[in-house]
Formats: structure tokens, sequence, C-alpha cells
């Protein structure tokens, strides 16, 4: 079992929760633009739920393990990156 007691297992849940339905709501908005924007968005916040989902389950997977700073990166990464590319892009 992990380290995290009932609340911190709820909140971990609750957070991996409004991750996944922050990408919904993006990917909606996606379906309907189709502007990649929303897309990198949408992924991003499911890579956090992931992540989220990996510590509140997964014994190894804790926060001061590399791999999970390198998920946590990877999201923040795609986030950056849809700005810097909403900005450049001409439309």
């Amino acid at each position: 079992m992990n380290d995290y007691t009932g609340i911190a297992q709820m909140m971990i849940g609750a957070i991996a929760t409004g991750a996944f339905v922050i990408g919904a709501f993006f990917m909606r908005f996606w379906r309907v633009t189709r502007d990649r924007f929303f897309l990198l968005f949408a992924l991003s916040f499911w890579i956090e739920t992931v992540n989220r989902v990996l510590l509140g389950a997964v014994p190894m997977w804790r926060e001061d393990t590399p791999a999970y700073y390198l998920l946590r990166l990877l999201s923040y990464a795609l986030i950056l990156f849809a700005i810097l590319d909403k900005n450049r892009r001409k439309e």
C-alpha cells in the first residue's frame, strides 16, 4: 500500500478527476474548432490525470521518483508549446 492516508488518497483522486474533466472540456472545444491549441491542452491534462492515478494506485510511483517529474514536465511542456505555437501561427 502507498504511504498516503485516506484523506490524501481522496485528494489525489479529486485532482485526477478534475484534470480528466478539464481535458474533456478542451477536447470538446477541439472537436468544434479543430484548433490544435485545445488538443494539446487536453492531452496535457490527461497526462496529468494518468500521473495522479499512478501516484494513488501504484505503490512504487511516488513524488520523489524521476518518472513522476518527467510526466509532469511533459505535461507542462505541452502547455508551453501550445501557447507558443498559438502565438506564432497566422490564422
